[in-house]
């Protein structure tokens, strides 16, 4: 079939130059959305290590509570899991939670238990690097190593003075 010079068929698809302007437009803004996405990470990150913090707070002070009732009552009416008994654990919603110093102490059975942390499930790994002696570090799972953690260190007593524990965030890698 011949066509006559004025007679063409409508054209499809894109030129070039089009396909061009939209290429270019999909790289600016993906330009702009990757730092903010990367900032989301990390601010997700953040914003896991102060939940953690606040969670850790709240069961340290429960348990405390606990251990403080418990040394107020009368020996028949406690619980076998109770804060006179040696060693002394505190009864949170049905689990023995090891105590030091009237306080959860800095591990698996004593905190996390407490807090009701899962490891796995809370995105988290139990920190060795840097973690100071005695303390339980709880590394973020995504950020570096020792720089996105959690540090609980447990209570300490000095005579009759018992010294609350310290819990830190560290969020500068996260």
């Amino acid at each position: 079939m011949f066509i006559m010079p004025g007679n063409r068929p409508p054209s499809r698809g894109f030129t070039l130059i089009e396909l061009i302007i939209v290429i270019t437009i999909v790289a600016i803004l993906a330009a702009v959305a990757m730092p903010r996405l990367i900032d989301a990470q990390r601010d997700a990150r953040i914003a896991k290590a102060n939940a953690l913090y606040g969670s850790l707070r709240a069961a340290a002070a429960l348990a405390r509570s606990r251990c403080e009732l418990d040394l107020a009552a009368t020996a028949s009416t406690l619980p076998a899991a109770n804060c006179q008994a040696s060693p002394p654990k505190v009864n949170m919603d049905g689990k023995a939670i090891d105590i030091v110093n009237r306080y959860p102490a800095a591990t698996a059975t004593g905190i996390l238990a407490a807090a009701d942390i899962q490891l796995a499930a809370d995105g988290l790994v139990i920190g060795t690097d840097a973690c100071p002696s005695g303390a339980l570090c709880l590394d973020v799972i995504g950020g570096t190593v020792p720089n996105c953690r959690i540090i609980y260190e447990p209570a300490t007593i000095t005579g009759t003075l018992i010294t609350a524990p310290t819990i830190s965030v560290v969020t500068n890698g996260c």
